[in-house]
């Protein structure tokens, strides 16, 4: 059993790297060498990196991919996406093609509304907070004016704050629920720091508000941080076409096709099982996007999945339906992105990335982002209505059991000739490649 190690936050980056080989490593030499292989020639840029967070000891590759010939209200995007999973991609710019002969993706902004919350305790009589709050409530605004000189100018801000009574469900707790608007930025730093500062301004008034007894006086604040739950920040997609025009060489009869899908969506809508997977193939476009343009995926993730609750069942994202012989699919999904801020400006391959997209707003990015995750949606259903999911991803996962078994180029043409008509299963592959060693 190894022992805990002091002061390693403190040690240079080459005697971690030392102290973790010779710790979990039967060969030390090799491991550091492993380790060191993935370091940026370039010292200022693997510097930057390792800045980025804390305790880095080397870089950890996903693939940057593009799927060309999206039709996006109009107008064609290349989008990049940043995942290791295969088939994502290809899915993805299938779905592009198919989308942009049948009059592409339309998307709209609802709304940008971000939420902030100061979680607070209070013992006494309710109608005096209320009456606080009232009456301190133009103070707590401009107590932030400094944090959002800046925002305002770009027409962003706090929207408003209201006091918000949970004491039912547990007992002397309120909120100061907030709103915000953030422009170009995902805005969460901007968000934390009025929240701090609301907290401590109504802390401090409260001290000398004479309707408060001594008890009452002392507001207890738990927390104040923002929500990554955005329901008011929505983007809805679409995209919608005759049915006969949905007619292709995997789709020999369009009605068919077209009722199938709608059921296999709805399948999604009542059943949590299917949702779930279902929900996955979505955020597999979302969250490639999300991670390429250097925005926060785990907060999209949570944010999405809890809108996937709101009825109180987990359910589909997506909706399908055919009314007067046309096919519609669409879907409106919470979306806080940033294009200015954070790794925006400091990561290299995230500037490259919304160069790419023609540097978007955070709004443009939110429907760029909402048209990849329907897209994938549409790949993964089409798949799974007609020739099954399994054989268009297993030979994409061919090259990764082909890698992974250290084929020759010799080999590799032999073995991807076999499969072509062949459905690719790991063990046939595997025994394939034995056979032919022999």
């Amino acid at each position: 059993m190894n022992n805990p190690i002091a002061g390693f936050s403190k040690l240079s980056k080459n005697e971690k790297i030392q102290w973790l080989a010779n710790t979990y490593f039967s060969n030390a030499d090799t491991a550091i060498q492993q380790i060191k292989k993935y370091w940026n020639s370039d010292e200022k840029l693997q510097q930057l990196h390792d800045e980025f967070i804390e305790n880095t000891i080397t870089n950890f590759y996903i693939p940057l991919g593009i799927a060309p010939n999206f039709l996006i209200n109009g107008k064609y995007k290349t989008i990049p996406m940043a995942i290791e999973e295969s088939s994502v991609v290809a899915a993805a710019a299938k779905s592009a093609k198919f989308w942009a002969s049948r009059g592409g993706f339309k998307a709209t902004v609802l709304n940008t509304e971000k939420i902030g919350q100061v979680h607070f305790l209070f013992k006494g009589d309710k109608s005096k907070l209320e009456a606080f709050f009232g009456e301190t409530k133009p103070k707590l605004i401009a107590a932030t004016d400094a944090i959002t000189a800046n925002m305002q100018k770009r027409g962003g801000g706090i929207l408003n704050i209201e006091l918000r009574d949970k004491s039912i469900s547990l007992a002397n707790y309120f909120q100061l629920h907030l709103t915000f608007e953030t422009k170009d930025s995902m805005g969460a730093n901007f968000i934390n720091s009025c929240l701090e500062q609301v907290a401590k301004t109504f802390k401090l008034e409260a001290q000398t508000f004479s309707l408060f007894t001594e008890e009452e006086k002392n507001i207890e604040v738990v927390m104040s941080i923002l929500s990554n739950y955005v329901p008011n920040c929505l983007v809805r997609v679409e995209v919608s076409c005759d049915i006969e025009a949905l007619a292709d060489k995997n789709i020999q009869n369009p009605r068919e096709f077209a009722e199938k899908f709608v059921q296999a969506v709805k399948i999604a809508e009542i059943e949590p099982y299917r949702a779930v997977t279902h929900n996955k193939g979505i955020m597999n476009g979302i969250d490639a996007v999300v991670l390429a343009t250097g925005n926060d995926f785990r907060a999209v993730e949570a944010g999405i999945h809890a809108y996937a609750s709101k009825s109180g069942q987990y359910s589909s994202l997506s909706k399908a339906k055919i009314e007067n012989d046309i096919f519609h699919f669409s879907m409106e999904i919470p979306l806080a992105l940033g294009t200015v801020g954070g790794l925006t400006s400091l990561h290299p391959m995230v500037k490259m990335s919304l160069e790419m997209l023609e540097k978007p707003s955070a709004s443009e990015l939110m429907q760029i982002v909402a048209v990849a995750g329907l897209a994938q949606n549409f790949a993964a259903l089409r798949s799974l209505t007609t020739t099954g999911i399994q054989e268009g991803h297993m030979k994409m996962h061919l090259n990764n059991i082909l890698n992974q078994y250290q084929v020759t180029a010799e080999e590799r043409l032999k073995i991807k000739n076999h499969f072509e008509d062949t459905t690719v299963v790991h063990s046939s592959v595997v025994s394939f490649i034995e056979n032919l060693r022999k």
